[in-house]
C-alpha cells in the first residue's frame, strides 16, 4: 500500500474526536499538542477502560478465587497476550510487565543479566544518542563490576557511525544497548544490522523501543534481539505501564530483580524458590488498572494500522521540516535520512526555553531542553533544543500555527 493510499484511509477529524484533552483552550487558544515524544494523549477507550475497572471489578489478581479477582486477572493477562502479539514474541512467558516503562526494563536487565553475566574487563557498547535511562544503569553496572563502557559515535546528521561500531565490537563485548529511535532526533537506527553484528561477536543486544512502539513495525523474532522494551504512555496508553521482552532462555537464567510477593513459589527462612516466567520478575501488586487500560491503546493502533498512522506522521514531519527549516536563524538538529516524526531545532540568539514559553502563550505545547540526552547535546555543542513531535491526531494546520508562532518570536526578539 502506498503512503498516499494509507493517508487517505485516515479521517483525522474523526480520530481527534476520540481524544477529549485536545478539545480545550490553553491561554485562550486552541491547544496544539506537539509533545508526543514525551507522552501521547489517550483516546476515550483507554480512559473508559480505567473507569470500567475501578467501577466494575477492582480487585487484586492471580491469587484470588472470587469473581472480581478472576475477572481482573483475565483482563490483566489479556493485555499480556496482546503485547505478545504486538511484538510477535514466541510466548507470553517472554513478556514482563513494568511499572516505570522502558526505564525499569533497562534497569532490570542491567541489574539481573548484568550482575550475573558481566565481569571485570568486559565491555558494554552504548550509542551516543541514548536517553539517560540507557546510559546511567550501564555506568552503574560498570562501576560495580569493573566493566568498561564504550560509545558508538554519531555523525552530524544524527546517524550512528556503523564502521566505528564494527571496530568497537570485540570478544570483550558482552552486551550492546541502543535505542530503536532517538527521542531527541527521531533517527531510526539500523537495529537489525546492529543486532546481527553483535551476535557475530558473541554479544547480546537490548533495544530501547520507547520511541518506536507507536511508529514502527516491531517483530522481535525477526529482529532476533535478546531484549526489547516499550512504554505504554508513548503509544496512547496509560502512564505507569511498560513491557520487557526477553528471550526465554536468557530470562530463565537471570535472577529476580525484586523480591516479594508473586515472584515466589515457596518461602521458608532457610530458602526461597522463585516463580515461573513471567512472574519471577513481577514482585508485588502490579499496576493492574493501567495495564488493563493499555489493551485499548494497542487496539487503537491496530484499528488504524501503524502503516497509515506513520505515513500521516511522516507527511507532517516533511512539511514541518521544510517550513521550520526555512525560517531565519533556524538550525535543524538531527537530519538523518530515516526518521520518525520528531523535529528538533535551535534558533540563533534565542534560548530554547524562551521559545517554549512563548509558544505556550499561544497554546502550542513543545518540549525544550536536553531531552535526557546531555551527551548528545554536548556532541552538537548546544545546551538543548526545541522539540516538536507529531502523532496521528496532529494536522498541517497545527504545523502552520507552530510556524506562525516561531515567525512572531523571531521578529519580536530579533528587532
Amino acid at each position: 500500500m502506498s503512503a498516499a493510499t494509507s493517508i487517505s484511509r485516515l479521517d483525522i477529524a474523526k480520530i481527534r474526536e476520540q481524544f477529549p484533552i485536545l478539545h480545550q483552550k490553553i491561554n485562550g487558544r486552541d491547544l496544539v499538542y506537539f509533545d508526543n515524544a514525551a507522552t501521547t494523549q489517550k483516546p476515550k477507550a483507554v480512559i473508559q477502560a480505567l473507569v470500567d475497572y475501578y467501577e466494575g471489578y477492582n480487585a487484586n489478581i492471580h491469587r484470588g478465587i472470587h469473581t472480581l479477582a478472576e475477572k481482573a486477572t483475565r483482563a490483566f493477562e489479556a493485555t499480556r497476550e496482546t503485547t505478545k502479539t504486538f511484538l510477535n514474541a514466541a510466548s507470553t512467558e517472554e513478556i514482563i510487565f513494568l511499572t516505570r516503562g522502558v526505564t525499569e526494563g533497562i534497569n532490570l536487565v542491567a541489574y539481573s543479566y548484568g550482575r550475573a553475566f558481566i565481569g571485570k574487563g568486559d565491555e558494554i557498547l552504548v550509542s551516543a544518542i541514548e536517553h539517560h535511562s540507557n546510559i546511567v544503569p550501564w555506568q552503574m553496572l560498570c562501576e560495580d563490576k569493573g566493566a568498561i563502557l564504550r560509545v558508538i559515535p554519531v555523525n552530524e546528521s544524527g546517524e550512528l557511525e556503523m564502521e566505528e561500531y564494527e571496530r568497537l565490537l570485540s570478544k570483550r563485548t558482552k552486551i550492546v544497548v541502543v535505542n530503536h529511535v532517538s527521542n531527541s532526533l527521531g533517527t531510526i537506527n539500523p537495529v537489525k544490522s546492529i543486532i546481527d553484528k553483535a551476535h557475530s561477536a558473541g554479544a547480546v543486544v537490548l533495544i530501547d523501543g520507547a520511541q518506536a512502539a507507536a511508529h514502527l513495525k516491531i517483530d522481535v523474532q525477526e529482529l532476533n534481539c535478546d531484549f526489547y522494551c516499550i512504554s505504554g504512555h508513548k503509544m496512547y496508553g496509560p502512564t505507569g505501564t511498560g513491557a520487557l521482552y526477553g528471550k526465554r532462555e536468557l530470562l530463565d537464567k537471570m535472577p529476580p530483580f525484586f523480591g516479594g510477593g508473586e515472584m515466589i513459589k515457596q518461602v521458608t527462612f532457610e530458602k526461597t524458590s522463585y516463580n515461573d516466567l513471567p512472574y519471577k520478575f513481577e514482585a508485588g501488586t502490579p499496576n493492574i488498572a493501567d495495564v488493563v487500560a493499555w489493551k485499548p491503546a494497542f487496539e487503537f493502533i491496530e484499528q488504524h494500522t501503524k502503516e497509515a498512522m506513520s505515513a500521516h506522521e511522516h507527511e507532517l514531519l516533511v512539511y514541518a521540516t521544510q517550513q521550520v527549516g526555512a525560517l531565519p536563524g533556524v538550525r535543524l538538529i538531527g537530519t538523518a535520512k530515516d526518521k520518525v516524526s520528531i523535529l528538533s531545532f535551535v534558533i540563533d540568539g534565542i534560548h530554547h526555553f524562551d521559545i517554549g514559553q512563548m509558544l505556550d502563550a499561544r497554546g502550542i505545547a513543545v518540549r525544550t531542553g536536553h531531552h535526557c540526552t546531555q551527551p548528545l547535546m554536548d556532541r552538537y555543542k548546544i545546551e538543548g533544543t526545541v522539540r516538536a513531535s507529531f502523532a496521528v491526531y496532529n494536522t498541517k494546520q497545527e504545523v502552520d500555527q507552530l510556524v506562525e508562532g516561531l515567525e512572531r518570536i523571531i521578529r519580536f526578539l530579533k528587532n
